[in-house]
């Protein structure tokens, strides 16, 4: 873990949950092939220090198939096929910025690193069974996370992009300012839900709009990089 994370989250490292959590994912381990490979479960901490975290993507579970989860949601490393809802997110960043094309490949890392927290509320999963890992105590730890996220001493306000249910009832749970934070709500990218209210939701635009209105020209976020 990134030591900014490890130092705003280390107290939860002692309680009970979470040995409980680390008991668990040790038999799993022992039985189960588990995703993402360990060593990239807190990679999104590495990425993304605690101070740099300007918008918040919520993730559910990583996702479970061969080659593809690496610690920040929605993300893939190559030469790993673009997942639905992946596709779904680069067809709106490219209504969103004009100078934005969408790449072949889904690894996110380089927006990370501009401080887009690309965050699951669950870090693993049993391979091939979506959800196996739900309830196990992930969900606690990355509820205190974002609400380190939300109450960094004499910080800027960050973007919230809540994608579906369970995203946006995560951000209701840690209880956001939204005098200093901003919380953009839609359906989620999944291909079984985008047309009902993702395409078009110019969550990209809107976040760097807000970013800029209240910190200045450059407080955006380069969606673009990610074309080049």
């Amino acid at each position: 873990m990134g030591k900014s994370w490890y130092n705003a989250l280390k107290n939860e490292f002692e309680m009970g949950y979470f040995r409980k959590l680390k008991g668990f994912l040790e038999t799993e381990i022992q039985s189960y092939t588990v995703y993402p490979p360990l060593r990239d479960v807190y990679s999104w901490s590495r990425f993304t220090p605690l101070n740099s975290v300007k918008v918040v993507i919520l993730g559910q579970d990583p996702y479970h198939n061969v080659g593809q989860a690496h610690g920040l949601s929605f993300s893939v490393l190559p030469p790993t096929k673009l997942p639905g809802s992946l596709k779904n997110i680069y067809k709106q960043m490219a209504d969103d910025i004009p100078s934005f094309s969408a790449p072949k490949h889904g690894d996110l890392t380089v927006l990370a690193k501009l401080g887009v927290l690309w965050l699951n509320t669950s870090l693993t999963v049993r391979a091939h069974k979506a959800g196996s890992h739900s309830g196990k105590g992930w969900e606690t730890l990355t509820a205190k996370a974002l609400k380190a996220v939300v109450s960094r001493p004499e910080s800027n306000g960050v973007v919230f992009m809540a994608w579906g249910l369970p995203a946006q009832k995560t951000c209701e749970k840690i209880g956001i300012d939204r005098t200093k934070h901003l919380i953009l709500k839609s359906a989620h990218p999944s291909p079984l839900s985008a047309h009902r209210g993702f395409l078009g939701n110019n969550h990209f635009k809107l976040a760097n709009e807000w970013l800029r209105e209240k910190y200045g020209e450059g407080a955006e976020i380069d969606w673009a990089v990610l074309s080049r």
